[in-house]
């Protein structure tokens, strides 16, 4: 026996529960359940002595953990973390031929093992020695003789973190897996650049269209409404949040649209009142979404449209001429039942562009936040000849290539020989 693997008397058995039920109330989730997935734990004790790995299991098995394996060296420890992974480690440090310096340091090279739990049991006592293991790995020491009670708290301590840290690592693949199905429900409600062709055609204009979904999930959505002669409805909606909540709301009040449309799909301010009185009811409080809806009449060369304030509605002339802004007057849908909204015409001449954008897109582009800085850069951009993918550019250059807010830029240009 080494220098380092002295034990010191064997305390009296206690209850097992009295050993780790301390400090197990976790927020969300039950200390029952806490307690006993801590006692499932996977333990694994390195230690080259005979004597040391019996008593160290006597004082597991005694404290109710059941599933505790043994190696009596180096070498072994690391075969049997690469055949099944532990969720904690005992150590002793002094052993034959390979260490528990040299343990740690293989272990931590290994990226299943990077965050192992690895408390270490010694005898040393400088601080050198216990900052030279700390270096190669080291999680925790507990110093030798062993004493029952401090040996116990420790793996409690550190078992009670890695249960955890795993639930949270659950929880997050669980919300990940539902923000990830929720922007896929999210990106298929968009109308196809192939859908954009058709209607923007039937109605003698170029329809374009760049949305970008956050990771984080935002409420952006738009749309399109057919409508009778040279006409399509158009909508832009984000509500307010994110997450799949955000989400949620986007698709309700999508299938409230859808069902408004048929009724009220003529009438701008008609579509947002009966949106609204919808929404009242449907979204919780203190929830709701700004939207701007419109009809674009590429015959008349005009656009009517309805805002519940939603970021201004912008007509560009080809000219260099000043842009156009429409109103953002109206509450955001869902704060008032009895809202009404009234609709506001622009004209829309040959050649000119409609912009409707989002609030992302205006907070990104125009540090004014009023559309006049924006309104120039596109109609610059317009006059140039190249302005969707302009500004586009522009956009990505300002919120990157991952943005924090879902955003979107519809792009409607009357055809000339409208």
């Amino acid at each position: 026996m080494s220098a380092a693997t002295a034990i010191g008397p064997v305390p009296e058995s206690r209850h097992p529960a009295s050993d780790i039920a301390v400090g197990l109330d976790a927020p969300g989730l039950d200390s029952r359940v806490l307690h006993d997935q801590i006692l499932d734990c996977r333990i694994l004790v390195v230690d080259d002595t005979a004597f040391n790995r019996t008593l160290i299991g006597a004082f597991l098995d005694e404290a109710g953990f059941r599933a505790v394996s043994f190696a009596a060296d180096g070498q072994e420890a690391l075969d049997r973390v690469a055949a099944a992974l532990p969720d904690l480690l005992i150590l002793d440090i002094m052993m034959p031929g390979m260490d528990g310096f040299e343990v740690c340091r293989r272990l931590r090279a290994m990226p299943e093992a990077a965050d192992l739990p690895i408390l270490v049991q010694t005898a040393l006592s400088s601080g050198e020695d216990r900052n030279r293991a700390f270096a190669a790995g080291t999680t925790d020491l507990v110093s030798k003789p062993l004493d029952r009670t401090e040996l116990l708290a420790r793996v409690r301590i550190h078992l009670e973190s890695r249960v955890l840290i795993r639930r949270l690592q659950t929880y997050r693949a669980r919300v990940e897996a539902e923000l990830a199905i929720a922007r896929s429900m999210q990106e298929h409600l968009l109308p196809s650049p192939a859908r954009c062709a058709v209607v923007g055609e039937a109605a003698g204009c170029v329809l374009r269209a760049n949305t970008v979904i956050s990771p984080h999930l935002g409420g952006d959505l738009w749309g399109l409404l057919p409508l009778a002669g040279r006409r399509f409805g158009v909508y832009l909606l984000n509500v307010a949040g994110r997450g799949v909540s955000a989400s949620l709301n986007a698709f309700r009040l999508h299938t409230l649209l859808q069902e408004l449309a048929p009724g009220h799909g003529e009438d701008p301010a008609a579509l947002l009142t009966a949106l609204n009185a919808r929404a009242a009811e449907l979204l919780e409080p203190g929830e709701q979404a700004t939207m701007t809806y419109g009809v674009v009449d590429g015959g008349a060369g005009r656009f009517i449209h309805a805002s519940a304030n939603g970021a201004p509605p912008m007509i560009l002339r080809d000219d260099g001429s000043p842009p156009a802004l429409g109103a953002a007057t109206g509450l955001a849908l869902g704060i008032a039942s009895g809202t009404r909204y009234r609709a506001e015409t622009m004209e829309l001449p040959p050649g000119a562009v409609l912009a409707l954008y989002s609030v992302a897109v205006l907070e990104a582009l125009d540090a004014g936040g009023t559309g006049i800085g924006l309104g120039w850069m596109i109609a610059g951009a317009v006059a140039e000849g190249d302005g969707f993918d302009r500004v586009v550019r522009s956009l990505a250059f300002a919120l990157g290539e991952v943005s924090g807010d879902d955003h979107t830029l519809l792009w409607i240009e009357r055809g000339v020989g409208a």
